[in-house]
């Protein structure tokens, strides 16, 4: 029997509870997919096991608490044993692309303080080289055009070029959580990811970019016929 792309994210999540345990501290991804996750852990809790999650994002917080998973905050719980997310791209090295729901900057946080990252996703979002899908970089509201024309040109300069976008939703600028706007750059091939990072970092007015570099360790992907195992 063949998975549909549901049944491949929902196979994805539940091969990742192999990874936790009881009394862990975990991160909470945003997503298809880590929604599939965070069921799964609700039902664990439902059991009687004793987690204690942060969650990445407003939507998760609330599908979280309305499956009674006891949450904290990073500044009550700095040190995470595992964070289980999705990803919009990925590469053969776990260089991964994210922010597609807007979550980007909280679900980089919590990976950063976690022990490891395992990524859950459909076999369609790995990839040979990332940028296909658009790099989600959030920046602040002040200057937010200024900003946008500093980003293109640190961009080209680390040799990704393509068109810019504010991101929309119901005919409006989308805000994240934070509080910021999101910047989508289409650029359809990303050469050097660490050089991409390193200049929108050093970019005034941006908050954070998609690319997560060095944090996931593990993904598993789910296929046609079950899950597909990829280590950094």
């Amino acid at each position: 029997m063949t998975l549909s792309a549901d049944d491949q994210k929902k196979a994805a999540a539940a091969a990742a509870m192999d990874h936790v345990r009881d009394g862990m501290k975990l991160g909470l991804g945003t997503g298809s997919t880590a929604k599939h996750f965070v069921d799964f852990i609700g039902a664990k809790v439902a059991g009687g096991w004793k987690l204690l999650c942060v969650p990445t994002s407003e939507a998760t917080r609330t599908q979280a608490a309305s499956l009674n998973i006891p949450l904290t905050t990073l500044d009550e719980t700095p040190e995470l044993d595992l964070t289980v997310d999705g990803a919009d791209e990925l590469d053969a090295d776990l260089t991964l692309i994210k922010g597609g729901g807007g979550a980007l900057l909280r679900e980089k946080m919590v990976a950063a303080s976690s022990a490891r990252m395992i990524v859950i996703a459909d076999g369609s979002k790995k990839v040979a080289r990332l940028g296909a899908f658009p790099l989600p970089i959030e920046v602040v509201t002040f200057g937010a055009k200024a900003t946008m024309r500093k980003i293109e040109k640190a961009a080209a300069g680390a040799g990704a070029k393509g068109q810019l976008s504010f991101r929309m939703k119901n005919g409006a600028q989308f805000v994240t959580d934070n509080g910021n706007y999101i910047i989508d750059g289409a650029f359809g091939m990303i050469p050097d990811a660490k050089k991409l990072a390193l200049a929108l970092e050093a970019t005034p007015g941006v908050v954070d970019h998609g690319l997560f570099i060095g944090l996931a360790d593990l993904a598993i992907l789910g296929a046609p016929d079950g899950v597909v195992i990829v280590k950094a």
